[in-house]
């Protein structure tokens, strides 16, 4: 790892990788030989049945000959009938895996349009982080896919460097308010049910992609620069008041600090049901009833999930292992919010976590911490401190301006932590090369880092 201080990996800006690696850590997560350029799903969902049906087409090219390739699709979803280009294909499905056979050979550079027919009860699905995905809820349900849980409920090509536009369409009992990512286009009524159409233009990985379906009412807190709703249970209407009341300020000193807002719209959902915690979607954030309380005990999350819209969403890690850039940059948000609100400084809320670094030492580097604890608090932490230490040696000048320029340089794309560190030696002439084998790349923890 110390040997690649100095490589940058470039990607191009296209809508979705033009071919990716298996990831070590998700090694049965994504698929090889194609790059998908589009999503287009077709949905039906019964609240009181939990039962999802649908067809989804995915408009892709190949990057290889192609005489079979595959998608992900948890097993518990039904497949009735798959087509190549308008032409019906066989198929298998085992294992999360289904496997097409087109009716004669993908060339390289060849064009697919695959449609899948499927329907089923979805369920999450066991991970090593515990069970990500569709998820009921008492009165609706939602979808928490991270890292590997999109499979559960559409077929897809689930890499996180595999983004690309969607167009949703669901349908749902007419009571209910569907929330999906992007823009809504329309929705219509007829009889009992609803249907409601997003378009989400910006490129998009699949764990991002979520549907949020409950008895909602939706409110608008400012319509601009960058509107901002709430969809919420009415019984939580006041206290939403005060628990999420500051998102516009917050939105607007991040847009300061981060640059411009990445997409067209913000959205809070609360969810009738408590969370265990909340959770990042492209172009909106679900937290549960018990992080709407009518105070502001849980604005840090709040300001954690917002912050995901630049750091996870638009730039977004190539390979699980630099999670840091995603969970590191939102918990630095946190620390940020603290202090332009009247809150603890930044400084010392890494003084206060530094602390409990020290008090629980690691053995894994934060550049590659391991499968099974990449989701573990003390990433978040540590990454957050590596930024201040880097704040504090090269300025708040320097380090703003860096935090611009990532997320411009890389809006919608994929990153590493090599494109990180080659784009923070521009901004300074100070030596960093310790900074980065310190904090990400030694397990050790360094000492409190101060300002140079």
């Amino acid at each position: 790892m110390p040997g690649k201080l100095g490589k940058t990996t470039w990607h191009a800006p296209t809508l979705s990788a033009a071919s990716h690696e298996l990831d070590p850590y998700l090694p049965r997560s994504g698929n090889l030989g194609y790059r998908v350029s589009r999503y287009d799903l077709a949905l039906e969902y019964k609240v009181n049945s939990n039962r999802l049906s649908g067809t989804v087409t995915i408009t892709a090219s190949s990057y290889e000959h192609l005489t079979r390739f595959s998608l992900d699709l948890s097993s518990g979803m039904r497949v009735e009938r798959v087509t190549v280009n308008g032409r019906r294909v066989r198929y298998t499905h085992r294992f999360g895996k289904l496997t097409i056979t087109p009716a004669s050979p993908v060339p390289t550079g060849g064009a697919m349009t695959v449609e899948v027919r499927y329907s089923g009860t979805p369920r999450p699905v066991r991970t090593d982080w515990g069970t990500v995905g569709w998820e009921e809820l008492e009165n609706g349900s939602l979808c928490a896919n991270q890292p590997n849980g999109a499979p559960s409920w559409f077929p897809c090509d689930d890499h996180p460097e595999a983004k690309a536009p969607f167009r949703i369409e669901i349908t749902t009992d007419s009571p209910y308010y569907a929330l999906a990512n992007g823009r809504l286009v329309s929705s219509r009524r007829r009889a009992a049910q609803t249907t409601w159409v997003y378009e989400q233009v910006e490129p998009m990985a699949t764990y991002l992609a979520a549907i949020q379906i409950g008895q909602y009412e939706r409110r608008t807190m400012t319509d601009g620069p960058v509107p901002m709703h709430g969809l919420i249970p009415p019984k939580l209407s006041a206290q939403f008041d005060v628990s999420f009341g500051r998102q516009p300020q917050m939105i607007k000193a991040f847009t300061e600090m981060f640059g411009p807002y990445p997409f067209p719209e913000y959205t809070a959902v609360v969810t009738e049901d408590d969370l265990e915690i909340p959770l990042e979607s492209q172009g909106f954030s679900t937290f549960g009833a018990n992080h709407c309380d009518g105070t502001l005990e849980h604005e840090r999350l709040v300001a954690h999930e917002l912050a995901h819209q630049w750091f996870g969403n638009s730039v977004t890690v190539a390979r699980w292992r630099d999670i840091w850039l995603h969970e590191g940059f939102a918990c630095y948000a946190e620390w940020l919010w603290s202090q332009h609100s009247g809150g603890k400084s930044a400084d010392e809320w890494a003084h206060h976590y530094y602390a409990k670094l020290a008090a629980s030492p690691v053995r894994m580097p934060l550049a590659d911490p391991g499968a099974r604890t990449m989701f573990d608090d003390w990433v978040y932490k540590r990454g957050a401190m590596t930024l201040h230490a880097l704040r504090l040696r090269i300025g708040d000048g320097d380090f703003f301006a860096l935090l611009r320029r990532w997320t411009e340089k890389y809006a919608y794309r994929c990153v590493t932590t090599e494109d990180f560190i080659a784009l923070a030696s521009t901004f300074t002439k100070a030596p960093l090369g310790d900074i980065w084998q310190d904090w990400l790349f030694t397990p050790d923890l360094p000492p409190f880092p101060t300002m140079s």
